[in-house]
């Protein structure tokens, strides 16, 4: 028995023993493998660290390059008339009110506009906001006042269109905005639907996940969550939208670590300009900043109290709460913001009704918030490889100020769709090259290179090479005009039979377009009505070689064929060619280079160095008035007088061309604001049966149709007088002879006979006139 008693006593004493050995293996075990956690925590938040800084510390983001149409400028004297600013106030998203009281709206009249303009980054450094007063006359502007001391200002500048970002491959898009830019409701919305105790968690908010978990689990189903802001912004900078435990984990240990690491005021910042606020068709819209233009098409400081509550309401979810497919779904969360906004205090019940009872005020979701802008952006890219290299459009920040102007562009879209569709019941699928440039900058204005002008491929605006017909013209008789002693306006210029032979035997025998001859015209009739006998005479008298150089020196850009044919537009080109050599006849004979970019900032908003080349004067400026006067004649009897109909009280110049069997019709023109250049044709070099007339310049009308001109100011420049000469010889005769006609002639050159041609009597060879 007392064995068995201490065999009893000896198991226990084991089994103690064993329970012992056992605890403290476990307890060994435990503490060891705490410290191995602890460690691997350790170090991985030092690694989470690493990457938190790295992204914190240094570019946050990578932001689009920007890209803007060029600020419109407004001074004593500047070709911009009434509906014109009017129209880009609108572009703009301006608000028109009775009486401006804040930046972004303005007042009108029928003669002044009074603008509060926004503060905006220009190319020559910041822009303050300025409220001003615009007076317009018959010209364009006549002044332009700053309304707090009613000084007159010689220059000043819109802001530009942002035309589009140029987006990195991962998709996102957005437009940086700081928090002291950003309206304080938005963060106090912000705070009051998000994240209530942003200031007081250390990143992560325990009872905030144990409510909700309480509130999913009642309602069985996932209705609430506990993520904090810096949770949310540590997923959106870090993490996938994966669902799992591990991921949760993840974000909740980064966010303690970017909030210990940062101000709340920084991560606040971060994720204004983080958070995923939509979809624009394949780009991502991230923050604040973006999604106010997004949504609303104006600057996030200028938003109502609503559409501000609207913003935080559709960061719960873009895609459920899209206002354009579901407006009552938005409406009832942006409402709820409303009311927690008015229970907190932030509004009065006054404030919360009117916000509630107005509408989302959305932008217009058919038209896109970026331009397709196909042709022009080619150019535009074009040019700042050329002159920078192919990384540029890659580097964060980067700001790009281009020439386009947005309502010239608009107009050049409408004519040519509305135009091309018209022309489809003569032939079909005519194809089109348009450009349009500045008159006074030399900048590219507008350019369309397809009959959709969105189409991404082939451009004609640049690319095609046809000839360009009678838009030589105007270089020929330019040509012969530079030589005053031997050409005036009124010159009488052989129009008979002509047969030219080259070095091969090969005959040339130019025709005029009625196959009729009239002997004699005068250059001005031969001008306008585009005789081609007697342009082949004016141009074979002072040289194939020197109309050749006048066309080079006014910018034509490719080889000239230097043979007779030449004179009648036998030389290849596009659009653009055209338009420059156009723009220097506009410009009083004075060439530039057309560019598309006027300036580009890098991320620092520092100036990169920009090489121009010089102007030059290619036509003497009293010669290109007279080519203008001109071409202002073909516009009114000529061979474009069907457009000076449409225009009667408007001045215009311009001329149209057409090659050989109707196969390419061309225009080019201008008013005192812009410089065109049309062609309308066939891909395959086919017949169009189209002339200059019916074709591109029929473009040109509805393109003035949607922009109205204004008018050419035509002022004599120096060395021109008023000239009279007779009819039929073209001498220069005074302004009592018969038979004459009034002219504006080269001063040097004109002198006038004394008596009207006729034989002096005595007593006028005694005084020896």
């Amino acid at each position: 028995m007392a064995n068995k008693k201490t065999s009893t006593k000896t198991s226990k004493k084991k089994i103690k023993n064993n329970n012992r050995s056992w605890l403290k293996s476990l307890w060994s075990i435990t503490w060891k493998l705490t410290l191995i956690g602890i460690a691997f925590v350790t170090f991985y938040a030092i690694y989470l660290d690493q990457i938190i800084a790295q992204k914190f510390e240094g570019q946050k983001w990578h932001l689009p390059a920007q890209v803007f149409s060029r600020s419109m400028a407004l001074y004593p004297g500047a070709a911009v008339n009434h509906p014109q600013l009017m129209a880009e106030l609108k572009l703009l998203g301006y608000r028109k009110v009775a009486n401006p009281r804040q930046v972004g709206e303005f007042s009108a009249s029928s003669t002044k506009i009074e603008l509060w303009r926004r503060p905006f980054l220009h190319p020559e450094g910041n822009q303050a906001e300025q409220r001003v007063m615009i007076t317009f006359d018959d010209l364009g502007v006549s002044s332009v006042k700053r309304m707090s001391d009613m000084r007159e200002l010689a220059v000043f500048h819109l802001e530009p269109v942002l035309l589009d970002r140029i987006i990195a491959g991962d998709g996102e898009d957005r437009l940086f905005v700081p928090t002291a830019e950003i309206p304080s409701m938005v963060v106090e919305s912000l705070l009051l639907v998000e994240d209530r105790s942003f200031y007081d968690h250390h990143g992560v908010n325990p009872f905030a996940i144990a409510r909700a978990a309480l509130v999913n689990l009642t309602a069985g189903r996932a209705v609430q969550g506990g993520s904090t802001l810096t949770q949310q912004l540590a997923k959106n900078f870090f993490l996938t939208s994966e669902r799992s435990l591990i991921r949760k984990v993840r974000e909740a240990l980064m966010a303690i670590i970017i909030d210990f690491r940062y101000s709340k005021d920084e991560i606040l910042e971060a994720y204004l300009n983080e958070v995923y606020m939509g979809q624009d068709k394949a780009r991502g819209v991230h923050g604040m900043g973006l999604a106010s233009q997004f949504y609303f098409g104006r600057p996030i400081a200028e938003l109502t109290i609503a559409q501000q509550a609207f913003l935080v309401a559709v960061i719960k979810g873009p895609s459920y709460y899209n206002p354009w497919r579901y407006p009552e779904r938005a409406q009832e969360r942006r409402d709820l913001v409303l009311r927690i906004l008015m229970e907190n205090d932030k509004l009065s019940v006054e404030q919360y009704k009117a916000a509630a009872e107005s509408p989302l005020g959305l932008r217009d979701g058919k038209k896109s918030v970026h331009q397709k802008l196909p042709a022009f952006f080619a150019v535009v890219k074009n040019e700042l490889r050329q002159r920078y290299g192919d990384s540029l459009l890659n580097q964060s920040g980067v700001k790009v100020y281009t020439t386009l102007d947005p309502m010239a562009q608009d107009a050049a879209e409408k004519a040519v769709v509305s135009t091309l569709k018209s022309l489809d019941k003569q032939v079909k699928n005519v194809q089109v090259g348009m450009v349009v440039t500045d008159k006074y900058t030399g900048g590219i204005a507008a350019m369309v290179g397809d009959r959709q002008p969105s189409y991404e491929g082939f451009n004609r605006a640049v690319e095609i090479r046809r000839p360009i017909g009678s838009l030589i013209k105007p270089f020929v008789y330019a040509t012969a005009l530079s030589q005053p002693d031997k050409f005036s306006l009124a010159s009488p210029i052989a129009d008979k039979p002509i047969t030219l032979k080259n070095e091969q035997g090969k005959t040339w025998s130019p025709q005029n377009v009625n196959k009729q001859f009239n002997g004699e015209v005068s250059l001005l009739e031969a001008f306008k009505d585009s005789m081609n006998v007697p342009t082949v005479n004016a141009g074979l008298t002072v040289g194939v070689d020197s109309v050749a150089n006048t066309l080079k020196q006014a910018g034509w850009s490719d080889n000239i064929p230097t043979y007779p044919s030449m004179l009648l537009g036998a030389v290849n080109g596009s659009p653009l060619m055209v338009a420059q050599v156009y723009q220097t006849l506009a410009d009083q004979g004075r060439y530039r280079q057309l560019s598309s970019i006027t300036a580009v900032l890098d991320s620092h908003n520092q100036p990169l160095v920009v090489n121009r080349s010089a102007s030059q004067m290619a036509i003497d400026p009293a010669t290109d008035y007279l080519v203008q006067y001109a071409m202002h004649q073909v516009v009114r009897t000529g061979t474009a007088k069907r457009l000076g109909a449409a225009f009667a009280n408007v001045k215009l110049a311009g001329k149209t061309g057409t090659s050989n069997d109707s196969r390419d019709s061309w225009f080019a023109g201008f008013d005192e604001r812009n410089v065109a250049a049309i062609w309308v044709g066939q891909d395959d070099n086919s017949k169009t049966g189209l002339y200059g007339s019916s074709g591109a310049m029929a473009v040109y009308q509805a393109f003035l149709a949607q922009r109205p001109p204004l008018s050419l100011r035509m002022s004599p420049v120096n060395g021109i007088v008023n000239g009279y000469f007779d009819r039929t010889t073209g001498a220069a005769m005074q302004s009592k002879c018969k038979n004459i006609i009034n002219l504006p002639a080269h001063e040097n050159s004109y002198k006038p006979a004394a008596n009207c041609g006729e034989p002096l009597s005595w007593w006028q060879k005694l005084l020896g006139e």
